[in-house]
């Protein structure tokens, strides 16, 4: 702005004698009878400062946010998993048997039994140390059971005296696969001597005439 002002200072001493209306050129002569030099009048926009003050910035406050606390993380589990073995006993199974060498009713173990184990292997999982699974991966039989074997007698022995007299008579007729009367045609291999009261069954067929006595002719 200065550097113009500084140009246009010659100008207006040129112009100074001189009255000039508008835009137009003026004409006139100097003392020697010459024309005047024609003066040409730049009008320069000169800048005006604005009247308007400056703005004044307003302070502006600023809230400060609370910076979030930081959330510590909870460490990743631990799981761990590992194999146990654990054993089951199996229980002897028993056995009866007859024995006709054995009086009747008689019991005796022949062969004593024993348990058996079974074997299992499992896969067990931890969790932070707790057991969460447990999952049986094989099993097998490292002992066999043992069989319990019991011999029952059915031998039945026959009775000696007054005992080995069948009840099925009076006076005392003996207990035999057969019994004959004495003197008769049957072939025993008992005999008895009669005559013999029938008081049951006449399972010898010693009363012929069905008198109710036998071995009485």
């Amino acid at each position: 702005m200065h550097f113009i002002r500084a140009a246009l200072a010659p100008l207006a001493v040129l112009a100074a004698g001189a009255l000039v209306t508008g835009c137009g050129p003026t004409s006139g002569t100097t003392d020697a009878g010459e024309p005047a030099p024609i003066a040409s009048i730049l009008t320069v926009a000169t800048p005006t400062p604005s009247s308007t003050p400056a703005s004044t910035a307003t302070p502006t406050t600023t809230k400060a946010t609370p910076t979030p606390t930081a959330t510590a993380k909870k460490p990743a589990p631990v799981t761990t998993r590992k194999e146990v073995v654990e054993f089951k006993t199996i229980p002897f199974k028993k056995k009866t048997v007859t024995d006709d060498s054995l009086p009747k009713g008689e019991k005796t173990i022949r062969t004593k039994g024993a348990n058996g184990t079974r074997k299992l292997t499992y896969e067990v999982t931890y969790v932070n140390g707790v057991q969460t699974t447990k999952e049986l991966l094989r099993q097998e039989v490292s002992k066999q059971p043992r069989t319990q074997v019991t011999a029952v007698g059915t031998k039945v022995e026959e009775e000696s005296g007054s005992s080995g007299c069948d009840p099925n008579y009076s006076g005392c007729v003996p207990i035999a696969s057969d019994v004959d009367c004495s003197g008769g045609t049957g072939n025993g291999p008992e005999y008895v001597d009669g005559p013999v009261k029938v008081i049951g069954d006449d399972i010898y067929g010693l009363d012929r005439d069905g008198d109710g006595t036998g071995c009485d002719s």
